[in-house]
């Protein structure tokens, strides 16, 4: 079992949303942290669109007081439903942010204490360097992916933040990118040479079905003939089947097979001609 954190260096590529959509289809049970430090739980007001209140981060600051973190963090994940998922959700304000910055690395052994006992961590570190950002939990991590567009000023930030991470933050540590709408306008290739890191996967571009991981959107309907012929539960069967969601598990698959490659950090690679790129609907 593994720790994975997920990260971007500029702008908004939709790590949040990616890192839901991953947990959602991951094939054994998995806990999803939301440690993105800006504050304001992007999945209780996304994908639970404000119907939950649920505990989360904030409560493990007192659970730490108490001697208690690792007890008490199996108590506050959500379960998600339809999954093997559960979510420990973040901060809901940037107030209570700034307050977890002593969290993070008694959070960090509790996740790789629950790693080693058999369970799949994936975090949502949100976007890096920002004050409190989750620092030793990517450090502890067993992977880190580096999610980004490919457009110009994307890959620019990303390149800045490439460099940072393999020399000076997490020198050893390994580390990949996922492509958020891979060809817009940059490929796999391009990306790779330019960042001098390895692509896991590539996630489709495709806003509206990734409104359903960010705002809890519904499934968007059909279109044409298909429509015609998948009245009764169309729309979710198309969502299930659709493209954006194909590159979402072959991206996990992709993830998943670096951390099961032996020697990893020099030599474990995973070819997104294999893994990632998928055919059209």
């Amino acid at each position: 079992m593994a720790v994975v954190t997920f990260v971007s260096a500029s702008g908004s590529p939709g790590v949040t949303a990616t890192t839901l959509a991953l947990a959602t289809v991951w094939p054994r049970p998995v806990l999803l942290v939301e440690a993105d430090p800006t504050g304001g739980s992007g999945l209780l007001a996304g994908w639970w669109k404000g119907s939950r209140n649920h505990p989360g981060l904030v409560d493990l600051v007192t659970a730490h007081r108490d001697g208690l973190l690792a007890e008490t963090l199996p108590q506050l994940a959500l379960p998600i439903e339809n999954s093997m998922a559960s979510v420990l959700v973040g901060s809901r304000s940037h107030e209570q942010a700034a307050g977890l910055a002593r969290l993070w690395e008694p959070l960090a052994d509790v996740v790789n204490e629950m790693s080693a006992g058999g369970q799949d961590i994936l975090i949502d570190a949100g976007r890096l360097g920002l004050d409190g950002w989750p620092e030793p939990l990517v450090r502890g991590a067993d992977l880190t992916v580096l999610l980004t567009h490919t457009t110009l000023p994307a890959l620019a930030a990303a390149m800045s933040w490439a460099g940072a991470l393999a020399e000076d933050i997490l020198p050893g540590h390994d580390v990949r990118v996922m492509l958020v709408g891979s060809g817009r306008p940059y490929g796999s290739a391009e990306v790779s040479h330019t960042l001098g890191l390895r692509v896991v996967g590539e996630i489709s571009w495709d806003p509206r079905r990734a409104a359903v991981f960010s705002d809890g959107a519904p499934y968007p309907a059909m279109s044409g003939w298909r429509r015609l012929v998948n009245r009764k539960d169309g729309a979710e069967r198309g969502f299930l089947g659709s493209r954006y969601l194909r590159s979402v598990r072959a991206a996990g698959e992709a993830v998943r097979a670096v951390l099961g490659a032996p020697g990893r950090v020099d030599s474990g690679e995973v070819r997104v001609g294999q893994a990632g790129r998928l055919a059209d609907d």
